[in-house]
């Protein structure tokens, strides 16, 4: 609970993932994948309950051998690739209801904290904004981007600029996949985190993995050990 509100922790993990078969589960610094995800979850503290959905037996086991609840088991429509993320979240919204806000928590950021789930949860209210969500710092500018046409000439994505250093450009940042927190009666209506009054959580770039790759995974190993 924070300021009195009360939170839900949902992680979301399905057996079908097509990148890295079993990803969820697959064992990262002596634990399963998933388990890193709840032991952050757990620990933080604004974060009254935590949840998993998912449509697999293994992956609800392990996350529960590490203390999470899983209430339900995921309906297989929202297991197939169609199935959208804001499909999940609603779902899970309806089978445990009662919470002000809720934090989505993907297993494939394993090296995001209970601290960056706690900071997101109390900008968010701090700014009496309806989202909060984890960024980082891109390190290709997306002013030195470009389409490459069908005569392999290229035509840059933004307007042209004159900076020759990238010291010299505007920072960016992309959504890392870390946290996504939000108010949930805000979210049930708009089904997204983006809007203009969402405020961002930045993370640094070691903590900002998001595993999607087996060179990922390799990444992963030779930061936390395998």
């Amino acid at each position: 609970m924070i300021q009195g509100k009360s939170v839900l922790a949902i992680i979301t993990a399905r057996g079908g993932s097509k990148g890295v078969p079993r990803k969820n589960i697959r064992m990262v610094g002596g634990k399963p994948l998933i388990a890193h995800t709840v032991e952050a979850a757990l620990a933080a503290a604004c974060v009254d309950r935590v949840i998993l959905s998912t449509d697999d037996s293994e992956i609800a086991e392990a996350a529960a051998r590490f203390g999470c609840e899983v209430p339900f088991m995921r309906d297989p429509a929202l297991a197939t690739d169609t199935a959208t993320s804001a499909d999940v979240i609603i779902d899970a919204l309806a089978r445990c209801p009662g919470y002000d806000y809720f934090v989505l928590l993907q297993p494939t950021s394993p090296l995001r904290t209970a601290a960056d789930i706690d900071a997101c949860a109390e900008a968010c209210l701090a700014a009496g904004a309806s989202a909060c969500v984890s960024v980082r710092e891109v390190s290709e500018s997306p002013f030195w981007m470009y389409r490459l046409g069908a005569d392999r000439t290229l035509a840059p994505i933004l307007p042209p600029v004159t900076a020759t250093r990238r010291q010299d450009l505007e920072t960016i940042y992309a959504l890392n996949g870390a946290v996504y927190f939000a108010d949930c009666a805000w979210y049930i209506a708009h089904r997204t985190f983006l809007n203009p009054s969402t405020i961002a959580h930045v993370m640094p770039a070691d903590r900002s993995v998001d595993l999607d790759t087996e060179a990922d995974f390799a990444h992963l190993e030779l930061l936390i050990g395998d």
